[in-house]
Parts: C-alpha cells; sequence; structure tokens
C-alpha cells in the first residue's frame, strides 16, 4: 500500500474553495494541521473564517470528500477548531493582497 503523505492531503484540501472569497482552504490559511498515520488514516484540523459560517458543515464535508478522492486513503476525520481565531494574516500573500490586506 501506498504511504500518503501531508503534501497529497494538502493538495487535495486545495481542490476546496471558499465560495465567499473564491480562494482555497489552505491559501486561505484555514488548514491548522494534518495528520497521516501508518494506515494512511488522516485527521485535518481546519477552521473557518467566521463562527457563523452558513456554510459550516458543508466546507468540512467538502474537505472531507477531497481526501476520501485520495487513492488507498483510509478513514478522514475533519475537525473544525476555534483556537487559535483566524484572522487574514494566516492567509498565504497572494490572499492577502486580493483581499486588500497585504
Amino acid at each position: 500500500m501506498a504511504t500518503i503523505t501531508q503534501d497529497q492531503v494538502y493538495d487535495a484540501i486545495r481542490t476546496v474553495i471558499d465560495p465567499e472569497v473564491g480562494f482555497n482552504l489552505v491559501d486561505m490559511g484555514l488548514i491548522y494541521g494534518v495528520d497521516v498515520d501508518e494506515e494512511n488514516n488522516v485527521k485535518v484540523r481546519m477552521t473557518l473564517s467566521t463562527r457563523g459560517c452558513p456554510l459550516h458543515q458543508m466546507m468540512e464535508q467538502w474537505v472531507k470528500e477531497a481526501v476520501e478522492r485520495l487513492p488507498g486513503v483510509g478513514n478522514v476525520d475533519v475537525e473544525i477548531v476555534w483556537d487559535p481565531p483566524w484572522n487574514i494574516s494566516m492567509a498565504s500573500d497572494v490572499v492577502k493582497k486580493a483581499l486588500g490586506a497585504g
């Protein structure tokens, strides 16, 4: 069985676009961590830009589905965390510039 890498998981999550701003979740800085165990089970820790995000469950599901597309992946667990709270400084320079914060 091929081993899934963190980079592959991040690349999969890059296919998930935040519909409010049009950028992927990785560049937005919303992915706080990815763990892959020896059985290719994946745990993603992420946040959302606001607690009241109307797409909360959908975004969580989109990330789970994107990672599940990786060949040989085991269980995928997506955990939404609120600490530390997200802010624009966590986004990539491209996103900051596009949103007027760069």
